[in-house]
């Protein structure tokens, strides 16, 4: 059995690296997303305790919706045929991660910026960032190309990875609808107690992650080259800038891998203050998170190889 796993965790990184991410018209996650706002149409207006009950009814409901099914025609799969079970399986757990597109989607506004396109970078960077993008100058678009190239390399690859592990494909997959709800429903202001479930859930989902990928990403600095000591120090001294208890490890870990300074205007900096990031920047943070993700596969295929000695 453990043999499938690391089977299905092989194709579905070759699928990764071969086609990327599917239109949305035919990806779970959009279907995740489509689903939420639909069923946000029917929120409660004003009270805290019921913003957050029916926020907690969607979480429990989309995740269910989604992992339920999947445990289910996997079991029956595995019981007809375990090619297919390792090739839907593949397909399944494929859609839970993304790396090709994450690099993609970075090179684009660095080329968009190369070619002083501005306007479509900002636009373009939509793709990667919640933040506002309209009024940023280049080196803040630089700045949040590579801090959602760092952030993603956790939330995109390493979790759902991680959760695979743990809890095979249903669990990759509640996973993802905990973070794509936490996204989506995880706003300030009159619906904040909406989504304060998905968030709250999501910060515990990506505990351990988050700092695994901090220290992936340390290592891979040391592996390149470049300046792992420097990325040890800062993810430590600066990772609780951010709002988000998680997303400091890995961003400040970049940071000071790369010896440049990371920053959301009016919200924190992080790495060395003086150091403005270049349109290199972006290709630096890449090479270290493929460094980094390829340290973390190999981890994935070592661990999943123990399991199959032990449950053979």
């Amino acid at each position: 059995m453990a043999m499938e796993y690391l089977l299905i965790l092989l194709l579905a990184l070759l699928l990764d690296l071969a086609f990327g991410d599917p239109p949305n018209a035919i990806h779970p996650v959009a279907w995740m997303g489509k689903l939420a706002s639909f069923l946000e149409r029917w929120r409660p207006d004003r009270s805290r305790a019921a913003q957050f009950l029916y926020g907690m009814g969607i979480v429990l409901f989309i995740m269910a919706l989604f992992a339920v099914p999947t445990y289910f025609v996997l079991l029956y799969l595995k019981g007809l045929s375990p090619v297919a079970h390792v090739v839907i399986g593949a397909v399944l757990f494929k859609f839970t991660f993304s790396l090709r597109g994450l690099r993609q989607a970075a090179l684009k506004v660095k080329e968009l910026i190369l070619e002083d396109k501005l306007e479509a970078a900002r636009f373009e960077l939509r793709s990667l960032v919640s933040r506002d993008t309209r009024d940023l100058s280049w080196p803040l678009l630089v700045s949040a190309a590579v801090e959602s190239v760092a952030e993603n390399s956790s939330d995109s690859f390493v979790a759902p990875l991680f959760y695979f592990l743990l809890f095979g494909i249903p669990g990759a997959i509640a996973y993802r609808v905990v973070n794509t709800l936490d996204a989506m429903l995880g706003y300030h202001g009159e619906y904040e107690y909406l989504g304060k479930f998905a968030s709250r859930l999501d910060d515990v989902l990506n505990f351990i992650p988050a700092r695994l990928t901090a220290l992936l990403l340390v290592l891979a600095a040391f592996l390149s080259g470049g300046d792992g000591r420097a990325s040890w120090r800062v993810a430590l001294r600066e990772h609780a800038k951010t709002e988000s208890p998680n997303a400091g490890w890995p961003m400040a870990a970049v940071a000071g891998a790369l010896k440049v300074r990371l920053e959301k205007s009016r919200h924190y900096q992080l790495g060395e203050i003086n150091t403005l990031p270049t349109l290199q920047t972006i290709g630096g943070s890449l090479r270290l998170v493929q460094i980094a993700m390829l340290v973390w596969v190999l981890v994935c295929f070592i661990a999943g190889g123990i399991r199959f000695v032990f449950i053979a």
